[in-house]
């Protein structure tokens, strides 16, 4: 992957209330706090981060916007208000050569829940990576998290399969619904 392509992908972002900048590990002191709440977890398979400074040193890695391998782009984009810039959480994806976004995801820290945040967020992102090339967002998101859904489906995102036994919360299997955008074709 090209590190130039790669860094293009991860471009500042605005929207109406929200600006989307590329996620250093100079954001995870303010993401620390907010990402004890268990209640982020609730439908998030990922850890509690051990510490302040490994949570740095896992987003230092994200800055190449490089996997490690070279091989994929991994934009990620720290989610922060335009009013006083307070983080709010994140967005990332992981872009395949050929222009596929096979994983793309997004958390909100739950005080900043139910107003419409990552509807904004997902919808800059979504629509700033399909006018870059890349032609398919693959999004999942496990079965039963509602609120999530929406997000979704509000950034233009279509329900297209089920995936039995897809990821683990908490120690135990759960189905994840696959989501997917994909880049217009233009006009019929």
């Amino acid at each position: 992957m090209d590190a130039t392509f790669a860094h293009a992908l991860c471009a500042p972002l605005a929207t109406a209330r929200l600006r989307l900048l590329p996620l250093t590990a100079a954001h995870a002191r303010d993401a620390w706090a907010p990402m004890q709440d268990d209640a982020l977890y609730t439908w998030m398979s990922a850890r509690k981060p051990a510490s302040v400074d490994a949570l740095e040193q896992n987003w230092k890695r994200l800055e190449s916007r490089l996997s490690p391998n070279g091989q994929q782009a991994w934009p990620t984009w720290a989610v922060v208000l335009q009013t006083n810039g307070a983080l709010l959480g994140r967005v990332d994806a992981v872009v395949e050569p050929d222009g596929l976004c096979s994983n793309f995801g997004y958390y909100l820290f739950p005080p900043h829940w139910g107003q419409g945040y990552a509807s904004e967020a997902v919808q800059a992102a979504a629509n700033h990576l399909l006018a870059q090339g890349v032609h398919r967002l693959v999004a999942t998101v496990t079965v039963g998290n509602h609120a999530s859904e929406r997000v979704l489906q509000k950034a233009g995102f279509v329900l297209t399969r089920i995936l039995p036994n897809n990821d683990e919360l908490r120690g135990v299997w759960v189905d994840d619904a696959e989501y997917v955008r994909q880049a217009s074709i233009g006009p019929a």
